[in-house]
């Protein structure tokens, strides 16, 4: 199996479900802007979109997208516990679908971008706010975004990372505050993270 990801984007999320999961894939880097592969492979030819993350099956089947390929590895490792069944799973399902377009391509994708208006940027600071204080008054009192840690904490983990560069300010949201510092906690994210800082090169 192979996964397909840049460092720090949000492919970051594969491989922290992965090392939570006790599973192993092979781990091929991305230039999304070169549409290339560390190998040289066209990368489009892979995932048309150019996007990451992307996984390839030993079978040669190809899946995209964070919420199916999160669910998708999950599965795998059912014992993990990292994707519930029952309605619990479609709970899972509406925090991917929040992270992904409420924060991941409302907010944080226009200010990570270095082409993106002045005033489109405002907008997103100004879309922050309240979409973190939903989050911040959800996380209030509670571990993680479900009943137990899920593949939505771990793509959150790399959402809420990139903070690192739009420097949002976070300090009226002290669950979200406390919820990173726990995210920091976990071993699988502690890797993940390490690792991908270390092949991290900025634009």
């Amino acid at each position: 199996m192979d996964i397909y990801f840049s460092p720090l984007a949000c492919s970051l999320a594969s491989r922290i479900t992965l090392y939570e999961s006790g599973q192993d894939a092979t781990f091929q880097k991305v230039d999304t802007k070169a549409g290339r592969t560390a190998s040289g492979e066209d990368y489009r030819r892979i995932n048309p979109k150019g996007l990451v993350p992307a996984l390839r099956t030993d079978d040669g089947l190809v899946l995209t997208e964070n919420a199916a390929i999160l669910q998708y590895l999950a599965d795998r490792k059912p014992e993990a516990g990292l994707a519930p069944s029952g309605f619990a799973r479609y709970q899972l399902q509406q925090w991917l679908s929040f992270i992904g377009s409420e924060l991941h391509k409302t907010v944080f994708t226009p200010l990570l971008s270095p082409t993106w208006p002045a005033d489109g940027k405002a907008k997103a600071k100004e879309d922050a706010a309240s979409r973190l204080a939903y989050l911040n008054e959800h996380l209030t009192g509670r571990e993680w975004l479900l009943d137990d840690f899920s593949v939505a904490d771990a793509y959150l983990a790399a959402v809420l990372n990139w903070n690192m560069a739009v420097k949002l300010d976070f300090s009226p949201y002290p669950a979200i505050q406390a919820y990173q510092q726990r995210l920091a906690g976990r071993p699988a994210v502690g890797k993940a993270m390490q690792e991908e800082f270390a092949l991290f090169q900025p634009a």
